[in-house]
This record gives structure tokens, sequence and C-alpha cells, in this order.
């Protein structure tokens, strides 16, 4: 029999009401589980109960949904990426320096874990984990306790740089992109079928330029018959906007519609350099509209881009047009939360205004935005039958205080500080801050060491065989 576990008078919760069809706060009621489902959420719980917690001083919300991340990368990136420059790619990362600081097979596994330690104390309860497969992943994302949509990479043509300003796609294997194909088929296999009960997954050719129009509608066709979502990297640089046009004389979107690949399935990863963005100088005006016209979602990440300089244009914009948002923190930190406070603000940063975009609009795009974009309606909302992921959030925190508005509070100040207890389908994964699932200090030793082994190889990597600190210099100089 499944033990229930009651948060009794929680201070605040962020409470899904059926009847408005969105989030509302609550006060001194019951949250109470039963299993890996959510039993009660209102005033006076009078059943059963194994566990019972003090509410008081606590806000109980939803477990946050993450709908793209790089977890197997990006977090050995810290201290070097930051501020990388590109000036011949427009500034992005991923041509001259993704290609170069990259992992190796023992860094893998604690890169991931790092990642997911993240996640978790952030409040991170669902994650799409798009990465390329490697033995073990499924395992590794069990263990970690979160619920997680794979999202195994595959591509035709893998981009270069031979000289630092042209960028060449190598098309010569034929077998590449059908054979990767096939093998994220049976890894979203494996997925569905895990003993965890807590994996998915969802069909991810890896960039709209890498990937050949067969390829993209046989992967799309795939997902409608398997009922999955999709999603693809696009309008994420000029390079790709300019490499696109070059092919087929329109935008990226443009192009997925034509091709019939643009549906309510279709996650766009990024989705920043749309047709009005000011840096395209672009006559069309239509990408916005097929976007919404088509249900498909966007998967924005403020903070790889706003490293560089980059800004989507606008998050209010793109809701108002009727477009589903999600967030998702791609780079490191794998930090929901910072993800969510850069979102709002770089939006109003970008508008010249703060009436771009709500608080309750950002926290809806990292709740019920991400679990629309997963075709899921159990997770992302605190009701009876959704899923028991719940994050509780400490209230009498300093960085919380003084306490009147929770979510303005959490989201832009106290962040991962005021984070206590995290639940994942009933499971507590973090406890006073820390994840239970993880031996964190312990991964980012060997996360420091995997950097290192990377920093070694960038010579032999780079095309012009520059070293690591040639291509991200120290901040200061060492004397």
């Amino acid at each position: 029999m499944n033990k229930t576990t009651v948060i009794r008078n929680a201070s605040w919760v962020v409470a899904w009401n059926e009847a408005g069809d969105g989030h509302h706060y609550l006060r001194d009621v019951d949250v109470a589980f039963s299993g890996n489902e959510i039993s009660h959420v209102g005033a006076d719980y009078g059943g059963p109960a194994d566990t019972e917690i003090s509410g008081r001083d606590l806000m109980v919300m939803p477990g946050l949904v993450n709908i793209h991340s790089h977890p197997t990368s990006e977090p050995l990136r810290k201290g070097i990426t930051d501020e990388t420059l590109s000036p011949n790619f427009y500034h992005s990362s991923l041509y001259e320096f993704l290609t170069i600081f990259n992992n190796d097979a023992e860094g893998t596994p604690p890169c991931h874990k790092v990642a997911m330690a993240e996640l978790l104390q952030s409040g991170c309860t669902t994650i799409v984990d798009y990465s390329i497969a490697f033995d073990g992943w499924l395992d590794l994302l069990a263990e970690a306790g979160i619920r997680a949509c794979v999202a195994p990479s595959f591509r035709d043509a893998p981009w270069y740089t031979k000289d630092g300003h042209l960028l060449e796609y190598d098309w010569s294997d034929t077998e590449r992109g059908p054979e990767g194909f096939e093998a994220a088929k049976r890894i979203i296999d494996l997925a569905n079928q895990h003993p965890s009960g807590r994996l998915t997954g969802m069909l991810a050719p890896a960039q709209i330029d890498t990937v050949s129009a067969e390829l993209l509608r046989q992967a799309h066709d795939y997902a409608e018959e398997r009922n999955l979502p999709l999603q693809i990297h696009a309008a994420q640089s000029v390079n790709e906007h300019i490499e696109m046009v070059r092919r087929n004389g329109c935008t990226p979107i443009q192009w997925m519609d034509q091709i019939g690949v643009l549906s309510d399935r279709t996650i766009i990863g990024h989705g920043i350099f749309l047709d009005h963005h000011p840096w395209l100088h672009w006559p069309t005006r239509r990408d916005i509209g097929l976007l919404a016209e088509r249900g498909a979602t966007v998967a924005h990440c403020p903070t790889v881009f706003m490293r560089r300089g980059i800004a989507l244009n606008t998050f209010g914009g793109y809701l108002r047009a009727g477009i589903n948002m999600g967030i998702g923190t791609d780079t490191y930190p794998h930090n929901l939360l910072d993800e969510m406070r850069n979102a709002a603000t770089v939006a109003r940063a970008v508008a010249g205004t703060v009436e771009d975009l709500t608080t309750a609009d950002i926290f809806e795009a990292v709740t019920i935005g991400g679990a629309k974009a997963l075709r899921r309606d159990d997770i992302g909302r605190l009701k009876p039958g959704a899923k028991a992921d719940m994050v509780l959030v400490d209230l009498k925190h300093q960085a919380m205080r003084p306490m009147r508005e929770p979510l303005r509070s959490l989201m832009y100040v106290a962040a991962e500080r005021a984070v206590r207890d995290v639940y994942v389908d009933g499971q507590l994964v973090v406890q006073n801050g820390k994840c239970l699932t993880i031996d964190l200090d312990a991964e980012l030793e060997a996360l420091e060491a995997a950097q290192k082994r990377s920093m070694e190889r960038v010579p032999s990597i780079d095309y012009a065989g520059r070293s690591a600190d040639e291509m991200a210099p120290m901040v200061y100089g060492i004397g």
C-alpha cells in the first residue's frame, strides 16, 4: 500500500485552479500525496497520514520543468566560455568553442551528475536531456531521482571551421544520420520501458542546418506515429540563418513549415533569430505567426545567449503572438531559477519596458508551458491526480524576507538558496538544500579533472593550434 505524506498548514501553496485553468495562491492549506501522486490540495485534509510535515513558513509549489539542457558537456565549460569572443560568427559560441572545449568518456558521468544535482537543488523536477547517447545514460538519470525526457541527438552533417570565419558541413557519411535516427528510436523505447517509471523520450534531430529534409521528415513522421515530442535547434545563430537562406531561399522556420515538420509537437530550441530580429534585417515577418499557427513551442534559454550580447526579441512578444513558451538551462549553471530571472530581466531590457512580461508569465513557462511542450498534463501543477513533483521553499530564509510576495522573492532574489526540500514522484531527493541522490563534491572533483584534460587537448583540436589560455584568457594575469 502506498504511504501518504501530508504537508500540514502550508503558509503558501501555488495550487492549480481548475476553474481558472491556471495557478493561484492558497494560504494555510494542506498538500497530501500518496505514492507518486498528489491526493489533496486544500483545507482540512482528513485522510490517512503516515508522515506529517509542518508547512508553517513554507511555500509549496510545483516542480519546475526544464525543456532544454546539455548536461553531459556544459558544466565542464564553467570558467572557460563565460566571455569568449567569436566576431566572425556573430559571437555565437557554437562554431569555434563548443567543438574545442569538449568532454571525454571518463568525464561524461560526473559532468552529468553535477548538472542533475544543480537542477534538483534549484527546484527542477523534470528535464529534457538533449545529449549524445552514452553508456549508462538512462540509469544515471534514474539514480539521480529526476523525471527526464531523453533527447538522443542525431544529425547528417556535423559542422566545422578550418579558418575561424567559414562554416563548413561534412555530408560525406550518408549513413551517419539514418544510423543515429535508428539508435535514437531504440534509446527512446528503452527509456519508456525503464523500471524507474520516470523516463520518457523525444525525437531530437540536432540542428536545423545539420539534418537533411528527408531525415527531418522521417523523424517528425515517427514522432507523429508514436505521439512523441520533437525538438530541434533552430533560429539559434545568424550564421545558421544565412546558411539556410543560401540553401532554401527562406528562413529556417519557413523551411520547416514547407517540408511539413512544424506542428504542435515541435519544440524549437532557442528560436531567437526569427525574421523580425533586428540583427537579420530580413524583409519578411512570417516566422512568429507560423509558430503560433502551427502550435509549436519555443524553448527559451536566455543565459547562454546573454553572455554573447544576444537576446530573443522578446519573450512577451512571443507570448502575445500565441506561442507556447518553455524555458531551459542549456548552459552552466544548471539552475532553473537563475534562468527564470534572466528570462525576465533580459526581455524587459530588450523591450525597454517592464510591461513586456510578468512574473506569472515566466512561472507558467517553467511549469505548464513546459508540460504542454512534453504533451503532459500531470506535471507542472499541484492538483489531485498530478505527479507528486513539488518544491518546498523556506520563507524564513534571509533572502526571502521581508516576505510579502513569495514567487517574486524566490525568482528575483533568493533563487536556490531558499529551496529547502524537493520531491520527485513522491520521493525526497533534496533535503535542506542538499541533493540526496548525488555526492556533488565527489562529482565536482572528477569534473575538474575532466576539465583539465579537455583544456590540454585544445591545441590539437583548434584549427589554429591555439592553447586554452589563448582562446579563453584568465581575467587577470598571474604574476
